[in-house]
């Protein structure tokens, strides 16, 4: 968490779960929503929302006080077999960017879930891994096709 007091983890079993950063002991139970193996987990900035990308192809935002799913899942990649694997959120909180076995990067509005713009296509690999720039002007992505690629969010 952007506080430093928790950390959370997504498993194989299809759960995330939160734990005392001090203790290292599990707080509350499990959360469960997804149908697949969760691949990616990140804190929001203000460390109140949750977000999770999963093998299922979806993208869930949890509260992460109360543990419960804020609203539907994200759906947008396009990938049969699946995978979200990779998920970040900008420093002011305002978006999402996914990316997929698809090879493809989404970015998502965090407050409503609606997709901003087309998918951002480019790689020819399974896209691995996603993140945004410190001032959220950019988004780095790696893929399987070993490359790194920048993308201009103005």
């Amino acid at each position: 968490s952007p506080d430093g007091t928790r950390i959370v983890s997504g498993s194989y079993d299809n759960t995330i779960r939160i734990w005392d950063a001090e203790t290292g002991k599990a707080v509350g139970k499990p959360l469960e929503s997804h149908a697949g193996d969760i691949m990616s987990v990140a804190f929001s900035p203000d460390g109140t929302r949750i977000v999770s990308g999963s093998y299922d192809n979806t993208i869930q935002i949890w509260d992460a006080e109360r543990g419960q799913v804020m609203g539907k899942p994200l759906k947008g990649h396009t990938y049969s077999t699946g995978s979200v694997r990779s998920i970040a959120l900008s420093l002011d909180g305002v978006h999402i960017a996914s990316s997929s076995s698809d090879k493809t990067i989404q970015i998502w509005h965090a407050r409503t879930g609606q997709a901003v713009g087309k998918p951002l296509e480019g790689h020819t690999g399974t896209v691995l891994s996603v993140a945004f720039s410190q001032d959220g002007t950019y988004i780095v992505s790696g893929s399987e096709d070993k490359t790194v690629r920048i993308w201009d969010m103005l």
